[in-house]
């Protein structure tokens, strides 16, 4: 976790998220190709935005588990690792 990366808020809050590596193969052995994975919906927050517009600490920190969206963020690649961009909002659970 030694990315140097801090999300700007704005209206709401804003959190870095690298995700999970999806599965490589099924309960049963079988292994998944890489064309029907399915899109990691859980990660490891890496960085969280100081507050939002209206003064709202976030209620994530760096370094826990969270369950998101399918669909939730934007994604972005720094030095060759893939993240997520999203708003607090866009997260549902902390493991």
């Amino acid at each position: 976790m030694a990315l140097n990366i801090k999300p700007i808020a704005g209206t709401s809050n804003r959190v870095i998220v690298e995700p999970a590596r999806a599965e490589e193969k099924t309960a049963s052995g079988l292994y998944i190709p890489d064309t029907a994975k399915e899109k990691p919906q859980k990660g490891t927050v890496i960085s969280v935005s100081d507050e939002d517009g209206d003064g709202k600490k976030p209620s994530v920190k760096a370094g826990d588990q969270v369950l998101y969206g399918k669909y939730a963020g934007t994604e972005i690649q720094i030095e060759g690792v893939d993240y997520l961009i999203m708003k607090e909002s866009d997260i549902f659970a902390v493991l």
